[in-house]
């Protein structure tokens, strides 16, 4: 994993990492946008707002803005444990998703597992942004399975040597599990419903619902429907 440095001025630490600490756990974040590492550690530090992060991690590698025995203003709780106490990675490219963020977040997890190796931590320290706030973040690496994401960092802290390829053989043979698993007895009726009246196709009931397909059940539902 290639980590370079862009660091946060000193002069900026009152506003960006204020407080000094002994980091105890990661915390997982997705950008929300299509910008490279480098483009999102630059915006960050430069920001007039108290918003920060220890790392930005994209399809190339990462890039580190601030040092990590120092806090960081991302996880929404104020001086709760996930700022205080959390190492911060953001994952790039999580707007649009597709390959680049599937290798920002293989990379992401190389990271996280370079990181728990280093300070003899378990994935157990391994935690989101939702844990602290309840935000929904990191959107699309929940979207496609936190446990998923667990997995893959357990396979690089335990020396499994997996390239982007055997990620992507993962990965397709996950959705290939999630795709052939049939309706749970609880939603048989509401998901026979939903089919009936064209706002799902009938495939795939128990695989992530992408913002995408969310937006098009939304609209089935809204829009005005012909001779009504």
């Amino acid at each position: 994993m290639t980590v370079t440095e862009k660091l946060c001025p000193r002069e900026r630490y009152y506003l960006k990492c204020p407080y000094e600490r002994e980091p105890d756990r990661m915390v997982l974040h997705n950008t929300g946008n299509d910008a490279p590492a480098i483009n999102e550690i630059t915006y960050m530090i430069n920001r007039p707002e108290e918003v920060s992060f220890h790392f930005a991690v994209d399809d190339t590698g990462a890039v580190r803005g601030l040092p990590l025995e120092r806090n960081a203003w991302a996880s929404g709780d104020g001086r709760g444990p996930g700022n205080m106490l959390g190492i911060h990675i953001e994952i790039c490219y999580s707007k649009s998703g597709g390959e680049r963020f599937h290798k920002a977040e293989d990379n992401a997890a190389r990271l996280t597992a370079e990181l728990l190796r280093e300070r003899g931590w378990g994935l157990d320290r391994v935690t989101k942004h939702q844990d602290y706030d309840g935000k929904y973040c990191p959107h699309r690496t929940l979207d496609m399975g936190w446990e998923r994401f667990l997995c893959v960092v357990k396979k690089y802290l335990e020396g499994d040597n997996m390239d982007y390829e055997k990620f992507r053989e993962y990965m397709d043979r996950y959705h290939r599990e999630l795709e052939a698993r049939t309706v749970s007895d609880w939603a048989k009726d509401t998901w026979g419903w939903a089919e009936d009246n064209g706002l799902l196709d009938g495939s795939s009931p128990r695989a992530p619902l992408t913002r995408e397909q969310a937006a098009m059940v939304l609209y089935r539902v809204l829009s005005p429907r012909e001779g009504a």
